[in-house]
C-alpha cells in the first residue's frame, strides 16, 4: 500500500470480521429463544457467540497500538489538549442526551456499522445467563461478542480536545472504535465524520432485549 492509500480517509479503524455478524445472528436467535421460553437453547446460543476471533479483532484495535491500524498523522492547527480541570462538563453525556443519540443513531456503531448492545441490556442477560455471558474485570474474562458490541457514546471532537457532551458532538459507537481512537481527532487518524453518513436502522435484537425485565 502506498503512502497516499495508507493515509486516505476511511470509515473506521479496521473493517469488521465476518465472525461479528455471525455472533450477532446467534444473539438474535438467543433473544427469540429466550422470549419463547427456550432458556437452554438461549444459553447455548449465547455461549456460541463467545468467539475468540472476535476478541482478537477487538484487542487489535484498542488493546495495543498497531501502525497498520492506527494511522496517526500531524494536522496543522488541530485543537490542543485541554487540561482536565478546564474540559467541558459533564464528561459523560446526560441520560437525556444518551437517549436522543440512540434514537438518532440506532443500535449500530456510527463508524464500523456493527450492532451494539447497551450495558443495561448486557447486565440483564448476564443476570439470566451468568455461565453463558461471562463478564469479569479483565478483558480476557469477558464474553467476546458482548465486549466487542458494547455500546459507547463517543465524542466526535474528543472531550480532552474541548469537545462537549452534546447531542451534536456525541455518536453511538462500539467499544473498539471508541477506545481505539481515544483522544485523537478524526483528522489525525484519517477517519470520515460519521455524522454525515446515512443512519442505519435499529437492531431488532437489541430492542427485544429491552423487554427482558418482564421475563427475568
Amino acid at each position: 500500500m502506498n503512502d497516499s492509500a495508507f493515509l486516505a480517509p476511511r470509515k473506521c479503524l479496521l473493517e469488521p470480521i465476518p465472525e461479528i455478524w455471525i455472533a450477532a445472528r446467534l444473539l438474535r436467535e438467543a433473544v427469540d429463544a429466550h422470549l419463547s421460553g427456550e432458556t437452554h437453547r438461549a444459553e447455548t446460543l449465547i455461549s456460541e457467540a463467545d468467539v475468540p476471533a472476535i476478541a482478537k479483532w477487538t484487542d487489535s484495535i484498542w488493546g495495543h497500538r498497531s501502525k497498520d491500524i492506527h494511522r496517526f498523522r500531524s494536522v496543522p492547527n488541530s485543537p490542543p489538549t485541554v487540561v482536565k480541570e478546564m474540559r467541558p462538563q459533564p464528561r459523560i453525556p446526560t441520560a437525556e442526551t444518551q437517549l436522543r443519540v440512540k434514537e438518532r443513531d440506532g443500535f449500530f456503531c456510527s463508524f464500523c456499522g456493527i450492532p451494539v448492545i447497551d450495558k443495561s441490556i448486557r447486565t440483564k442477560i448476564h443476570t439470566a445467563y451468568p455461565n453463558a455471558l461471562r463478564w469479569g474485570s479483565e478483558n480476557v474474562e469477558q464474553h467476546a461478542a458482548f465486549q466487542c458490541m458494547w455500546l459507547q457514546y463517543d465524542h466526535v471532537l474528543p472531550n480532552s480536545r474541548g469537545g462537549e457532551s452534546s447531542f451534536a458532538n456525541v455518536v453511538v459507537t462500539c467499544t473498539s472504535c471508541n477506545f481505539g481512537r481515544m483522544e485523537w481527532t478524526l483528522e489525525e487518524v484519517g477517519l470520515m465524520d460519521p455524522r454525515i453518513a446515512p443512519v442505519p436502522p435499529s437492531w431488532d435484537a437489541a430492542a427485544k432485549w429491552n423487554g427482558l425485565g418482564d421475563f427475568i
